[in-house]
């Protein structure tokens, strides 16, 4: 079973480094007679410690919904083969997440993690399709107890440059648990079996651990 535990601060630890960092710049052009670049400095430390917030999330009940696993706008939706369940068409929802996201990532239905399988890329601006196919990526597939998967794919975008996950696999996980982040703007992707009623369309905000996006 894998336990959240240690990922549920209001800041995930990832942006520690970065926040820091800018803190320390901050304080040294303050003391250095540089007021307005200190200012400047505390701005964009206030702006990545909002950035890498991580508030708590009630997710939805029914175990037949699937539920969105970014923050995001949903910019596509499509039937489309995936190689992770080879033979297959499925539905496909893509989701783009802007700087000014919740970025942490969340698990879009119970069931165990089968396999994940992390590719290095190209860094194309994560609206654009072509993002889809060569940008850096993270894919996990989550197989439910009805014998159904889902697959959810981190992208990294232009200026993300950096995967984060936290699970293993053979994990089992709940709907609604985090799972991971991408720094700094992405796009995550959502493979749902074919007989699946789409609840969204393009163009709907959605909420990671929260929106359902269909329902099997």
């Amino acid at each position: 079973m894998f336990k959240e535990g240690r990922h549920t601060s209001y800041i995930v630890k990832e942006g520690t480094p970065f926040i820091l960092s800018l803190l320390v710049l901050a304080i040294l052009t303050l003391l250095s007679g540089l007021e307005i670049v200190s200012i400047l400095f505390f701005f964009i430390t206030l702006f990545v410690t909002w950035f890498f917030r991580n508030p708590e999330r009630e997710p939805p009940k029914p175990d037949t919904l699937v539920v969105s696993p970014a923050d995001g706008r949903v910019i596509k939706i499509e039937e489309a083969y995936c190689e992770e369940i080879p033979g297959q068409v499925l539905h496909k929802i893509s989701i783009f997440m802007s700087l000014f996201n919740v970025h942490v990532n969340r698990i879009p239905c119970s069931g165990q993690i089968q396999s994940i399988r992390y590719r290095e890329g190209k860094f194309f601006p994560a609206n654009l399709d072509k993002a889809s196919e060569f940008n850096e990526r993270n894919t996990i597939v989550i197989g439910r107890t009805d014998g159904r998967k889902v697959v959810t794919i981190q992208i990294a975008g232009v200026v993300a440059r950096r995967i984060v996950w936290w699970i293993k696999e053979n994990s089992t996980v709940q709907i609604g648990q985090r799972f991971g982040m991408i720094r700094f703007g992405s796009r995550l992707e959502v493979f749902i079996p074919r007989e699946a009623k789409i609840l969204v369309k393009i163009g709907d905000q959605v909420k990671a651990g929260q929106t359902p996006l269909g329902e099997l």
